[in-house]
């Protein structure tokens, strides 16, 4: 199995879809149901920046960047339509980028995890 792997993204999200953006990003959302098809899903992990109202940061974890791409692969349709529903929820959506944890950090308990 590889390096743990993480997709970071950041968004700016209007007071008027802030409850519909929690429904989908939180984390019994709509993305976090649709990633544990997989049983390489590690966690996600939802942030909000207290000092700017409306800036939210996910950090989505996975085993490894290999079972990442798998996923991506295998549910690329349930993926790219759950994309266009919240599309409209953002102001602004960034991919800040992918990254390996460094080191041996262990894994969530998988009970947690369910």
């Amino acid at each position: 199995m590889g390096k743990q792997f993480a997709c970071i993204w950041e968004f700016e999200v209007p007071a008027a879809t802030e409850a519909e953006f929690l429904r989908h990003y939180g984390p019994g959302g709509s993305w976090v149901l649709l990633f544990r098809n997989d049983p390489a899903f590690v966690e996600t992990l939802l942030f909000h920046d207290p000092s700017r109202q409306g800036r939210y940061v996910t950090i989505d974890r996975w085993e490894s960047a290999e079972a990442y791409r798998a996923f991506r692969q295998t549910f690329s349709e349930q993926y790219h339509s759950l994309d266009r529903i919240c599309e409209g929820l953002t102001k602004k959506e960034t991919d800040l980028g992918s990254f390996l944890v460094v080191g041996d950090s262990p894994l969530p308990e998988r009970s947690a995890r369910s």
